[in-house]
């Protein structure tokens, strides 16, 4: 699987659908989608790859696709949008999220969705923002070091 195009990532009905070229053919690209629920591993459909089994021939295609079979197979009725203070940065996905005057966050790499957050609490969103961003370069530097 090539990396997860999460600047291409549409908020839909309590999920995040992430698309990523599947593959080539005839030098055309063939697309796929992953999820993540807003209810995390309560949904059968966390983390699912291309849970209709139907690929796209573009990003809009494969998330029309992906829209479809969320409201054939919708499992829990969303009270907002959980991924709309999503960031990315370095090709990672990072969404913040505020409860009871604190702020957190989900950090997934560029190729898979397993979240490698910090188990930290921030008093801001910029903060938070901030502290993620200033972790990212140091890695960045450090790898680039070697």
């Amino acid at each position: 699987m090539s990396r997860l195009l999460y600047e291409s990532s549409v908020s839909y009905k309590g999920y995040l659908i992430i698309p990523f070229v599947f593959g080539k053919a005839n030098n055309y690209e063939i697309y796929s989608y992953r999820l993540l629920a807003e209810i995390g591993q309560k949904s059968q459909f966390h983390k699912a790859e291309n849970p209709a089994q139907i690929y796209g021939s573009s990003i809009s295609n494969i998330v029309d696709i992906a829209k479809e079979h969320i409201d054939q197979h919708l499992e829990f009725v969303s009270q907002g949008d959980s991924f709309k203070s999503r960031y990315i940065y370095r090709h990672n996905l990072i969404i913040v999220f505020q409860e009871g005057g604190k702020c957190f966050y989900d950090h997934y790499p560029p190729e898979l969705l397993n979240n490698i957050a910090a188990p930290k609490l921030f008093t801001s969103e910029y903060e938070c923002l901030n502290w993620i961003k200033q972790g990212l370069d140091g890695r960045h530097i450090r790898q680039r070091a070697r």
